[in-house]
Parts: C-alpha cells; structure tokens; sequence
C-alpha cells in the first residue's frame, strides 16, 4: 500500500502555502509600512498659470508652511535671475513629474523625499516680497506698493526679532506636509547662492467630514472654535476683487495690479488657561457657539454660516459689544471695506521652557488694501478680552506677486520690467 503523500496534494498544498502570505500580506500591516496614500488626491493638481498666483483663494488643504527669506542679491540682474529660477522650480513643484536622474558621483537633483516620481499633490507655491526688499535698493524703492510696510508691534505683541519680517515670503500648501517640505528643500537646494532662510512655520488644516446636505463646515483651531466662518466667499469672483486684488485706478503701481497683499501672524494660545476657562465665558469672549459655531443670537438650528443680526442687540446683551467676532467685523456699511480673506493653519511646536505647550495659529490673510483691511481690524481689536489667552510673536506684511500669465513669463515679470524703465 502506498502511505507516501500523494504528489498532486503535495503541489496543492504547497501553492496554498505559498500563497496564503500573499493573498493576507495587505491584511497583515507591518509596523514600518508606511501608512496608506490616496492616489486621487496626490493626483491632484492646482494649476500654476493664471492672472493671480494660486494659494490665495484655492480652496485650503490639510498642509501648509511659511517660509521667509533674506535675499542675498546685489543687482536688478541678480533678481531677474533668482526669480526666472524659482518660476521654473514651481512650475514643476505644483504640476509633477519624473525626477531626473544624475552620474551617481554627483548630489542627486533631488531630496529623494517624494520618491522617483513627484506627485502635485495639490500643491501651491505663493510668493510675496517684503517692504525690507524695496527699501533696500534704489532700483525698486519707487516702485513699492502703496501700503507696504514695515509691521508694527500692537499692544499685546510680544515679539520675537527672529520671527518677523524677511525680503520674500513663499507660501507652499499641499495635502500631506512632506509635499511642502520636499518643495521648500528644493528651492533652498537650487537657488541656495540666493536665498538665506530667516524663519520658517508648518501648519496643518484637521480634515472634517462634510454634514448631511454636502456643505463642510469650517475647521477649528486649537481654542476648539471654527476658525474663519465670516469669511468672504471665495468663489465670488467680483467680491475677491473688491476684498482681495489690486485692480487699475487703486493708487498702485502699475506692475501691482492682480496681486495682493499679505499678513502673517504667529499667535501662541495659552491653551492650558484655556482649557480650564468655563465654557459660557469662552462663548461669551468669542461670540459664537463653541460646537456649532453659531453666532449668540440664533437659535437651535442655527449655524456658523447665519449672520448674527446686531441691530436687535444694540446694547450686547447677547452677542457682547468686545467679543471678538463684533470687533473684527461689527457688520455695518462702513465696515464692508475693512473685509480680509483668511487662510489660517494650526501649529505645534512642541514645549516651552515653562513646561506649557507651544501652540497656536499660523495667521494667514489677504486684502487689497492693508491699511483698510488687517491693519484697522487689529487696531479695533486691541485690548479685546481674549488678548488673555494669545500673544503674537513674529510674523509680517508682504505683498504677493500678480501671477504668471503663461510659459515664458516669470514671478515678478511686471516689476522687473518697471525697474528697468525707470
């Protein structure tokens, strides 16, 4: 009698073997696998050319960092240069590619942080220039935007010198941080001899899940409300010119128009005092529901996006004459030309000295005018009772370039030219 295994099962039984591992490797998660992307999204693409740089009124994703920078360039060539190079590198950032290879015996073209392939990822790269950079040469102090400035210490200001200010601004947002990153490598790889980094803030957006009818509500920062729920509708072409871009007959220089101008601020929250604040008194400092994100004066089924009525409150009986949302926007005809559009992250920087977090947001708006628009808004909120629970530490004023009309075109295409005229 033949007890041997019968050779047919034997082959059956191994091919299971050898496959069962396979077939449940993607059930089996190790723990260095790196966690699941989605090609859809890294697939995304914003798209570079246009009247307006992209990173303004894109709808925000989940990433984002701003880096300053000192400018090491000495003539309007220099700029030329610096500038045609930095479009370059953009343009491929934000729309992806293969990464070309090198002799082995050189540095590689690139970090390797992306992989062989550099997905868009939705990425958008902003550059503003700072009022340091006109004022230092001659060839562009006359061409300076009419509101460009210097930014001032306010009087909850605690500001930190390494923080503030810089000759460049660049803006990268992206759906995943390491996208950002690998862009803000490139640039200080491949236009090093240019650009010395003077401080440099990541940021991130929590994801929400979209409400029953589609809409998405706003995100929240880290004091727990949702951050930016006044904001201007971004999809209202004529609004964002009114709110957000330089247009003719404005009192710019001519090079300006179709750009903007932009506001950094980084503001620590003292979380910890926060967080043991009774919520009434958060709500009342705020002005809104703290969950729904509704104004003082609705009622149950009201939300973020209702329009508290102040006129049925004149005395701030309900929605108190300092909350914060009444100073920053108290909703009168006059006060329609004070409106900016926001585009905050949140941040994390680990402990402070004092053992409490450091914690905040990395404040990001735009306008067309400064004066009439971030700068009146902080001035009516100076002294606000929330000034308890955050203190501004760096940041500045820029302005952010029109866009770049096309191939051949570059960053700043319009002002060089000025320079040169005069």
């Amino acid at each position: 009698m033949n007890t041997g295994p019968n050779r047919r099962l034997v082959l059956i039984g191994l091919g299971a073997t050898a496959l069962t591992p396979l077939a449940s490797r993607a059930e089996q998660a190790q723990v260095n696998d790196a966690p699941h992307g989605n090609a859809g999204t890294a697939a995304q693409r914003v798209e570079f050319y246009g009247r307006h740089q992209a990173g303004i009124t894109t709808p925000r994703p989940a990433a984002g960092i701003v880096a300053s920078f000192d400018l090491a360039i000495t003539s309007l060539d220099d700029f030329e240069r610096m500038m045609r190079m930095l479009t370059e590198r953009a343009v491929f950032l934000t729309q992806g590619g293969e990464v070309p290879e090198r002799d082995p015996k050189l540095p590689p073209a690139d970090s390797g942080l992306l992989g062989p392939v550099v997905a868009p990822d939705n990425q958008t790269i902003t550059v503003s220039l700072g009022n340091s950079l006109f004022e230092r040469f001659d060839w562009l102090r006359p061409l300076k935007p009419a509101h460009l400035q210097q930014m001032v210490q306010f009087p909850n200001d605690a500001l930190i010198a390494s923080l503030c200010h810089g000759d460049m601004t660049i803006q990268f947002c992206a759906n995943v941080q390491d996208t950002n990153i690998h862009a803000l490598r490139d640039l200080m790889k491949n236009l090093s001899e240019f650009l010395v980094i003077r401080w440099v803030q990541e940021g991130d957006v929590p994801p929400v899940v979209p409400d029953a009818d589609g809409s998405t509500p706003s995100a929240r920062n880290f004091l727990g409300f949702r951050d930016g729920s006044a904001n201007p509708d971004s999809n209202d072409a004529k609004l964002m010119e009114d709110v957000v871009w330089i247009g003719p007959g404005e009192g710019e220089p001519a090079w300006a128009e179709g750009g903007s101008y932009q506001v950094v601020r980084l503001i620590r929250n003292m979380v910890e005092r926060w967080d043991r604040t009774p919520l009434q008194e958060q709500e009342r400092d705020f002005g809104r529901r703290k969950m729904s994100g509704a104004p003082l004066d609705g009622g149950p089924d009201t939300t973020e996006r209702d329009v508290p009525d102040y006129s049925k409150d004149p005395e701030g009986e309900i929605t108190p004459l300092d909350s914060h949302i009444r100073l920053a926007n108290p909703r009168t005809p006059e006060t329609e030309k004070n409106l900016i559009l926001r585009r905050a992250f949140n941040y994390t920087n680990g402990v402070l000295k004092n053992g409490q977090l450091d914690q905040g947001l990395l404040f990001i708006c735009y306008q067309a005018d400064l004066e009439a628009g971030f700068i009146t808004v902080q001035n009516r909120l100076n002294g606000e009772v929330m000034e308890e629970y955050f203190k501004p530490i760096g940041g500045g004023y820029f302005f952010t370039l029109p866009g770049v009309t096309g191939p051949g075109d570059f960053l700043g295409s319009g002002l060089i030219s000025a320079a040169r005229a005069l």
